[in-house]
Formats: structure tokens, sequence, C-alpha cells
């Protein structure tokens, strides 16, 4: 899950590179939505790998 996690995210930053760019203004929001909610997951699958290494 963490390697989706960081290719989706890695989509959403080229997306986002080339939206901010002006190279497409529809895209520019779409790719700050994106980023964001890839940045979401990545901190939940960090925190969610963290919890799963630990043993009891």
């Amino acid at each position: 899950m963490l390697y989706w996690t960081i290719v989706c995210l890695i989509i959403a930053i080229v997306a986002g590179v080339l939206g901010f760019g002006g190279i497409a203004g529809a895209a520019a929001g779409i790719a700050k939505i994106l980023f964001f909610v890839f940045i979401v997951l990545l901190v939940v699958s960090l925190v969610m790998n963290a919890m799963k290494g630990r043993g009891p």
C-alpha cells in the first residue's frame, strides 16, 4: 500500500508541475486536490505501517 501511495503522490506532483506552470489551467485545480489527497494517504499509510511493525 505504501508503494502505491508514493506512486500516486509522484503522479500528483508531476500533474501539479504541469498545471502550476500554466500549461493547463484546469489541471492545476485537479492537481492541487490530488496532491493533498495523496499527501494524506501517504501519512495514513506511514502511520499504519508503523503501527503494524510493533509487536505485542
